[in-house]
Parts: C-alpha cells; structure tokens; sequence
C-alpha cells in the first residue's frame, strides 16, 4: 500500500509540473524565439521605467535582456565600437539621428518627452527661482557631463545660444557622468542644484524641481532604435514594440512622468491591414514581405483598382494605411486619411503589338476605324479616370471611346489581353507594361501632364497600429524600394529630404 501511495503522490507531481510547464509555453507560445539574451543600451535617465518595463515584458514573454546604462553618448560610443547591441534607448533623439547617419539604427519608435528642469531638495531651502540664483557662490551646482550626456548636451546647446552658458559652465561645481548620478549628489548634500530631466525626479521622492524660463526650449524625446546590425530583429522589434505600446510600456512611463507618445496598441503579432492600387503591387510587393519578415508582422494587402478600394472603405473596410494609384482616389476619402504623402509617379502609354503593325503614334490614331482598345475603367480605377482626362485633353475622348471594346478594373487584365490578341491597342500605365517587352510595344503620350498619376500613402489616424504603418512607409521609402520603383517603370516624387527623414 505504501508503495502504491509513494506512486500515486509521485504521478499527481508529475502531472501537475507537465500542467505547469503546458501553461508557461502557452503564455510565451508567441514571443519570438531569441537563441541569446538581447543586448540594450538604455540612457541612465530612463532606468527605473526601464528596469520595470523588462521585469513585465519577462513575466510575460521570457527571454533575457542585458541592460547597459550610462550616458547617451557613452552608449552611442559603444554601440559604435564593439559592433554589437540591439537596442539603443538615448535620452535624446539627437542621438539616434547620429545613429542613423553612422549606420548603425534601422528604426526608430518614438516614447515619451522629457523637460530639462533644476531639481533641489524638498522645500527648495536656497530659494532657487532664476537661473541667476544657480551662480550665487552659496550654491552649489551639479550637472551631467555635457560630452556624455543628453541633458548636458541640452542644456549647453541652449544657453550658448543665449550668451548664457559661459557663466553657469564657471559656476558649476562638478560634472557627473550620468544624470543620476547629478541627482544623487542632492541627495547626499553634495550639492544644493542639479540640472535634470523632470521625470527622473519621479523616484527621488525628496527632491522637487524649479521650471526656468531659459529651459523652455529643453524638451528631449525619448525614442528606441533597433540596430542594424542585430541578429535578432524580429525579437528585437517585439520587445521595442511593447515598450512603445500605449497599453504597455507606455503605461508605466507615464506613471513615471514621462509625457507619451501616442503608441500602438499592443498585440504579439500585428496585423497590418493596407490598401494598395493594383498597379502599386510589383513595385512593393517584395518590400511588404522583406517588412514582415523582419518586424515578425502580418500585411494582409488588398490589391484593387482604387474606385472599388474606395467604395469599400466608404462602406465601412477602412484600413490602417491606403497606398493609392492616383490622388483623385486618396481626395475621395479625406476624412479617412487627411494627410497623404505623394510617393511615386506613373505614366500612361498606349501599348501596341510588337512592331506597331497598325502605326499608332498617339492618341489620335486610337480612332482609326475597326481597332479594338481596350481601357480602365473610370469608376473602378484611377488608370481608367486619368485615361478619360487624357482623352479630353487630347480632344479625342468621343472619337476614341467609339472604337473601346473592353474597360477593365487593372491595367494587368488589358496586358494580358492584348497577349491573347483580343484587342490591338490599350491605355496602361508605363508599370503594366514591365516583362512584355517581347510582346508589346509602349507608345509615349507626348505633350499632356495629365497623364501622368501620381502615387499618395497615407495612414488613418484611427489605426491601432499607426506607428506600425509609419514604419513600412518608411521601408517604401528607402533606397532599395526607390529602386524597385524605378525598375517597374515608376518615378521617384518624394524629395531627397523627404527620404532621408522616413529612413
């Protein structure tokens, strides 16, 4: 009987640690795999939000992460010369523009703003109001190293601007190597001022801080960057994601006093949901998948000809971002997505067999009697509505539209027609006409801007996954999309500067 006991109390222990273990890998069944612990540079300023925000995201997904603190170019230094590290959290984005410049940032996911201040002990007892008050020589002032940190950084870039840091540089008693470390020091009674950002003061509950007028212009923003040279970008790019989730790590900055951004809410795996014009598919269609590869997303893209897209968002499918073929199909929507950016531009071109056999040089030679053309359609696609303005223009729109056999919702479908020998000529974008080349002849349309379309992105500021959105726009625009672009027959619209601050 005893032996029995022994085996039944041995099998209910075992049962419940397989009970256990079934639920821990149900709770982290999502998280991204990480074979090693993710390496992350924070700013010293953001240290106790951080260090909570880490124990969350390990109570709920696992995985190691090897927190580095220090000050915000100390850790820019060292991200630069070890080659290593996959995230980077300075106390300014001043740093990360740097970053980006050297190579050494993909993305960036905005946080919170900070506001430079004077912390003084509780009472304010030497009666800091101005900032003349920290010259006196009763008071001693303290601040973080301009050369290593951000609020150092701030704060000298302001008053030398002013004619004003030359004499509170002779005042200060001491630099200390992280903006802790200056508030420490008040702490201890080693100094009576320090110069700081307001929400480190959120864990110092003996210390108050003064608001100068001269400090006005010190507001830092707080933003996360994912390296490029991280082995780990999905799991990377997860747990950057829940710190900059509004219903995340969010949440536990503005406890701390931070004033956050507005973030994403927070899902494991995000889906993304985006409207493109047909014509958009082959210039960013690798790029959507090479996105969701790297974030460890879903795009569920829709490809249509815009007139239908439109017609479903006013019915109520709205997405998280629209990518139109033309901006007449983004201006019918402007309460949906009020701020597009124009990407892209495509032409028309009349397409023809190859060798022109029926000698079409432009539009007006579409009304040669007996030819069979084929169109978009109007209300179903910005090519077809661009198409019938062209006609206009060229004063052949009635002629024309008497020899129109066929108007379809993509320019694909004419493409593929005229292959089939169905039709003898088509209006289509220059796009269309990308690996046809041994088949088909393109026909400029010379002399008329408008038949040229241009592209607009935009992202509804309902979406739940805004930031998500903004940062595939910001794979659209960088230089190996630019090229696919081009390579499909598009033009470049989007400024050089433009670019440059959506990479």
């Amino acid at each position: 009987m005893n032996k029995m006991l022994v085996v039944m109390l041995g099998s209910v222990v075992v049962l419940g640690v397989m009970i256990w273990m079934l639920q821990s890998g149900s709770q982290r069944k999502n998280s991204p795999e990480s074979t090693e612990p993710l390496m992350f540079f924070c700013a010293a300023s953001n240290r106790a939000v951080m260090e909570k925000i880490v124990s969350d995201y390990k109570e709920e997904y696992g995985g190691e992460i090897d927190l580095q603190y220090g000050g915000s170019q100390t850790l820019l230094s060292q991200l630069e010369v070890t080659g290593a590290g996959d995230l980077y959290l300075p106390a300014d984005d001043s740093y990360l523009n740097t970053a980006k410049e050297m190579n050494l940032i993909s993305e960036v996911l905005p946080i919170a703003k900070m506001e430079v201040v004077v912390a003084v002990p509780k009472g304010n007892p030497k009666s800091i109001q101005k900032l003349e008050d920290l010259l006196r020589e009763d008071v001693k002032l303290v601040q973080a190293n301009p050369d290593a940190t951000a609020v150092g950084k701030v704060t000298r870039r302001m008053l030398k601007e002013s004619g004003q840091w030359d004499a509170l540089d002779k005042s200060t008693t001491a630099y200390r190597t992280t903006v802790t470390e200056a508030a420490n020091d008040l702490l201890v009674g080693a100094a009576d001022a320090a110069i700081v950002y307001d929400a480190v003061l959120h864990t110092y509950p003996d210390l108050e801080f003064v608001k100068l007028p001269e400090f006005a212009a010190g507001t830092s923003l707080v933003a996360l960057g994912v390296t490029q040279q991280t082995k780990q970008p999905s799991a990377a790019l997860h747990f950057a994601r829940y710190v900059t989730a509004r219903d995340r790590g969010l949440a536990n900055y503005a406890e701390h006093g931070f004033q956050v951004e507005k973030g994403d809410i927070w899902s494991e795996t995000p889906e993304l949901n985006l409207f493109a014009g047909s014509m958009l598919r082959p210039a960013i269609e690798d790029t959507v998948k090479q996105f969701e590869e790297r974030e460890g997303v879903r795009v569920n893209t829709v490809y249509n000809g815009c007139g239908i897209l439109v017609a479903q968002m006013k019915a109520g499918q709205v997405p998280d971002a629209y990518f139109a073929c033309d901006t007449e199909f983004m201006e019918q929507v402007p309460d949906l997505f009020p701020e597009p950016t124009d990407v892209s531009q495509n032409e028309l071109v009349i397409i023809v067999k190859k060798g022109n056999p029926r000698e079409i040089a432009g539009l007006r030679d579409l009304t040669k009697e007996g030819l069979r053309v084929g169109i978009g359609h109007e209300k179903q696609c910005a090519m077809g509505w661009v198409t019938q303005n062209t006609f206009r223009e060229g004063g052949v729109q009635q002629e024309v539209m008497e020899n129109v056999t066929v108007q379809t919702p993509t320019g694909d479908m004419l493409v593929n027609q005229m292959r089939a020998g169905s039709l003898d000529a088509a209006v289509v974008y220059l796009s269309n006409t990308a690996g046809s080349g041994d088949f088909l002849d393109a026909v400029r349309i010379q002399g008329l801007d408008c038949s040229v379309a241009t592209q607009p992105y935009a992202i509804t500021p309902d979406s739940p996954n805004a930031l998500t959105a903004s940062r595939l726009f910001q794979q659209i625009c960088s230089t190996d999309s630019q090229d696919s672009f081009m390579a499909e027959g598009f033009r470049w619209k989007l400024d050089t500067e433009s670019s440059a601050e959506n990479e």
